[in-house]
């Protein structure tokens, strides 16, 4: 039975800079940062108040995941906003939204109330896309 998920991937097309944005932007912690093998990295970050799950910060490079020519269609779509990531919370939506926006976070969309709560959205510096909300 699987009892929980540990790890999720965010493909990035810079680990140093993706590195920068998660901790010195977002606040989250780094987890595992190691060498696997020649020219490559293992990254991982954490939300603060979640450090049981492991954000891997993936490089989009030709190799074991992507052949050919996929590697550069991928480093496209994610520079073009395609793919959204993923949902983060916070307690107080509009103090966050200073905070990150003071950072140089680049927001999408202002806090807004929706019919399914109170968010905003932004962006990484890859050009991931994610809801930033506030439990009601």
């Amino acid at each position: 039975m699987i009892r929980k998920l540990s790890h999720v991937s965010i493909y990035v097309l810079n680990q140093d800079s993706a590195y920068d944005f998660y901790v010195n932007k977002l606040g989250f912690t780094v987890h595992t940062d190691a060498p696997m093998g020649p020219g490559m990295r293992w990254l991982t970050v954490c939300p603060p108040d979640q450090p049981e799950l492991e954000i891997t910060l993936m490089p989009i490079e030709e190799g074991i995941i992507f052949k050919g020519d996929a590697a550069a269609q991928m480093r496209e779509l994610v520079k073009q906003g395609t793919f959204g990531f993923g949902v983060f919370e916070c307690n107080d939506l509009n103090a966050t939204y200073e905070e990150l926006k003071a950072k140089g976070v680049v927001f999408k969309k202002p806090p807004t109330r929706e019919f399914y709560g109170y968010e905003a959205l932004f962006v990484d510096d890859s050009g991931n896309w994610f809801s930033l909300g506030q439990k009601k």
